[in-house]
């Protein structure tokens, strides 16, 4: 073996030695590939909606908040909170004792003038029979004329009087019927049917009404809970877009995982400023099905997603794997790389965005866009195979 050749032999042995160290580096140091998780693109149903932007709340067909047109201590109080009450139940009713009685005098007063009218009428009736005698005989020559206008004259006087008897008649039914207004005004009577959501007082304490302009808590609040509907604070930008007899959908904080079908049933002729909030126009919701409303209580905090429009059977991805400029990450299963590939979104809510142009049937793109190193070009490699969600 000459000396050339063990050179040359001992610079091979070298070479292969260092290309296997450099091998074991960059096979120990290579950058693993990021864990992500695929979703498939496929066909399905997306649609175009708009939810609230604050909290609504269920509402009562009807509420109204009961208070005494007067104040007064409270002499009777007919109802609890919870109780189901009639239309034209008395509620509560404050000391009128002073009414009653004053009510029994109008009474008294309209009895003698009812007596008065049938005195003064009957000496009229008989008086004008005297007088209608009179003018016979004067026409006979039997009297003179002087007596048939004296007889004449009494007959006017008498009819007077018993017209001025039938008058204070009236008079006297007006001041009943005026102290019976005055009673009512201590008297709180149900005007429709309902249940008792709140009382403010209780039997002997004062009951003071609200003073114009100062906010105090109604005596009685009654609620119509049989008949509700959802009211839903709409960004104004969206108010042109909503009209009555949309599709919408309720939830719930109270029921999760439970969704009650509504359409629009009004939308308010005006908007709604709230300090530090977004202007808003209330949107009164009503169920489809009333019955599954039943039982909900008023004040429930809602939220609302009205259907503006449906397409069935589209390519769509989920909204959650679009990315700013209307791009996603599509894997490339040849070299197992991302790449960032733009789309034409068309119909898009929360969950799907329609696809228009820009992926196909089956393709496979990113879902887990928050994990670190998920960027276009990256090496990858599946956690699923992406086909098990659509």
């Amino acid at each position: 073996m000459t000396p050339l050749f063990r050179r040359v032999r001992a610079v091979v042995v070298t070479l292969l030695a260092l290309a296997l160290v450099a091998t074991a580096v960059w096979w120990f140091t290579r950058p693993k590939p990021v864990p992500v998780l695929l979703v498939e693109v496929g066909h399905g149903v997306v649609e175009a909606t708009l939810s609230n932007t604050r909290a609504g709340e269920i509402e009562a067909c009807q509420r109204t908040r009961l208070s005494t047109i007067i104040g007064g201590r409270i002499d009777f109080l007919g109802v609890e909170e919870g109780d189901r009450v009639e239309a034209g139940q008395v509620l509560m009713r404050l000391w009128n004792a002073d009414q009653d009685a004053r009510l029994a005098v109008n009474r008294a007063q309209l009895d003698t003038a009812r007596k008065r009218v049938q005195e003064a009428c009957a000496q009229a009736d008989n008086a004008e029979r005297e007088a209608a005698r009179q003018t016979e005989l004067f026409q006979r020559n039997f009297i003179s004329a002087s007596r048939e206008e004296q007889a004449r004259t009494e007959a006017r006087a008498r009819r007077a009087a018993c017209e001025t008897a039938r008058a204070d008649t009236r008079t006297a039914e007006a001041q009943i019927d005026a102290t019976a207004t005055d009673r009512q005004r201590t008297v709180l009577i149900a005007p429709f049917a309902g249940t008792v959501a709140k009382i403010t007082g209780e039997l002997g304490e004062y009951s003071t009404p609200s003073p114009p302009g100062v906010p105090t808590p109604p005596a009685i609040d009654l609620i119509d809970d049989s008949c509700l509907y959802v009211k839903a604070p709409m960004d104004e930008i969206d108010a042109p877009k909503i009209h009555p007899g949309q599709h919408a959908r309720v939830t719930l904080d109270a029921l999760p995982g439970k969704v009650f079908d509504a359409t629009v049933k009004r939308i308010a002729p005006y908007i709604t400023a709230v300090e530090k909030q977004a202007r808003t126009v209330d949107v009164d919701l009503e169920f489809v099905r009333p019955i599954e409303a039943r039982g909900l209580l008023v004040g429930y905090s809602a939220d609302a997603e009205i259907v503006l429009e449906v397409r069935e059977n589209v390519l769509r991805i989920p909204t959650a794997t679009l990315q700013e400029g209307n791009q996603v990450l599509l894997y490339r299963e040849s070299d197992g790389t991302l790449e960032a590939r733009e789309i034409k979104p068309g119909v898009a809510n929360w969950d799907y965005t329609e696809v228009l142009d820009g992926l196909a049937a089956g393709d496979r793109i990113v879902s887990s866009l928050e994990r670190e190193g998920v960027k276009p070009g990256a090496r990858v490699e599946p956690e699923n195979d992406g086909r098990a969600t659509r």
